[in-house]
């Protein structure tokens, strides 16, 4: 017999499933206005919400959680303005529902077009950043997919302030019933509604650590898109400008070390590793960037901790990076392809033929040239937020907006055709 929590579940993801159904007749305009008045809720409550997550933040640091992790959780004004502004720009997006993708004749007559429509019923599953509740909750709308949202116990404070102030908005415009959050924190309830996905659940996305996103994968019983790890790489080639790779190098390893797309290994041609990695400790040192390098970096730079094998897989999300000295584009290569999450991975050089080369052979969802890695964000590529950055091979790679929460149907229309 299922427990009253699992029943009380339960009846949450029957009325996520039926209000799907309702979702694609709501007019673009209705969802604009909604997606508005949300950023501006954001902005003129910042105080409260500010309060929500010190009590987070109060609670993280008497737990001793990591530096890192607390960071993550934390917010601030320009954090909840730059919310805001997410999706200010999501509200000006195209609606992608309704989008005919094709559209074609066929010489027996049959009418065919290729529809954009929404996925459904969208569970999302996430640790620690709060700005997640409302980057989720604005993309939804806007491909009108049904949200079901199950932040971290370490956020709920914060989550559910967001939460409700966005649901009320929505409530406002009659959206509120396309919008949910469970609140009870236990793992059993998580198991219960990942064992049952199947019933009500279009997609899983889970944004977390390793071991959450091996738990989603291993217990759901709908498709998941996993947001895996960030294992993201430079590769500074022979005919880098050194300056600007020193440069980049800082940016994507301190900019926001705890985030996924910050740089965690870096690959430094034999050529220039003299004259380089010098250079580079020099200036990781001013931000207290601790080096794991491999023989030959040692070699070069006296006194630092030489890297394991397990370094070169590991995502720090921490002032810590792995450096590794190669003597090819294609070892480069090699290494990232063997090593990497299929996540970011950038190389900088002035040569068009050695860039290219490494663009068509990296296997990850994004691939840079002289460009920091801290770039692969939604919001960066102009999709106003992202509800995740798929490391998968399917119809979603990279950073995930509005358009990736849809997929399509063929509607077919004649006078009357029949098939003999």
């Amino acid at each position: 017999m299922p427990s009253n929590a699992e029943k009380k579940i339960e009846k949450l993801l029957i009325r996520a499933k039926q209000s799907s159904f309702e979702f694609t007749s709501v007019k673009p305009s209705v969802k604009n206005k909604a997606l508005k008045e949300m950023a501006e809720v954001l902005n003129k409550n910042k105080k409260v919400i500010l309060k929500a997550n010190q009590k987070d933040l109060s609670a993280a640091k008497k737990k001793g959680l990591k530096d890192s992790f607390v960071e993550r959780l934390t917010l601030t004004e320009k954090r909840i303005e730059a919310m805001a502004v997410s999706l200010e720009e999501i509200a000006r997006q195209k609606d992608p529902v309704g989008e005919v993708i094709a559209h074609w004749k066929r010489p027996n007559g049959l009418n065919i077009r290729k529809v954009r429509v929404p996925l459904g019923v969208i569970f999302i599953i996430y640790e620690s950043r709060p700005n997640v509740t409302a980057d989720c909750i604005g993309l939804c709308l806007r491909s009108s997919n049904v949200c079901i949202l199950r932040g971290g116990k370490d956020a709920l404070n914060s989550n559910l302030t967001l939460f409700s102030l966005l649901k009320k908005t929505a409530a406002a415009y009659s959206l509120d019933k396309f919008i949910y959050y469970i609140e009870d924190i236990s793992y059993h309830a998580v198991d219960f509604i990942l064992k049952n996905a199947h019933k009500y659940i279009d997609l899983v996305i889970p944004r977390g650590g390793r071991s959450l996103i091996e738990k989603v994968n291993t217990l759901s019983t709908a498709p998941v898109i996993k947001h895996y790890q960030g294992i993201c790489h430079l590769y500074i080639d022979k005919s880098a400008d050194l300056n600007q790779a020193v440069k980049i190098s800082i940016n994507a390893k301190t900019q926001r070390p705890s985030v996924c797309n910050a740089v965690e290994t870096i690959l430094v041609h034999k050529n220039i590793a003299q004259e380089f990695l010098p250079k580079l400790k020099q200036e990781f040192d001013k931000f207290g960037v601790e080096i794991r390098g491999c023989k030959q970096t040692c070699a070069v730079l006296k006194g630092i901790k030489k890297a394991k094998e397990q370094d070169w897989r590991t995502e720090y999300l921490d002032l810590i990076v792995s450096i590794r000295v190669v003597s090819s584009i294609n070892e480069a290569i090699k290494h990232i392809n063997t090593y990497g999450s299929l996540h970011t991975d950038s190389i900088i050089a002035k040569d068009k033929k050695t860039a290219q080369k490494f663009t068509e052979d990296v296997g990850s969802a994004c691939v840079f040239v002289n460009t920091s890695t801290r770039f692969s964000d939604g919001g960066e590529f102009g999709l106003g937020a992202e509800i995740g950055i798929s490391t998968d091979k399917i119809h979603a790679r990279g950073p995930m907006g509005a358009y990736e929460l849809t997929t399509y149907k063929y509607v077919v229309s004649s006078r009357g055709k029949i098939r003999v």
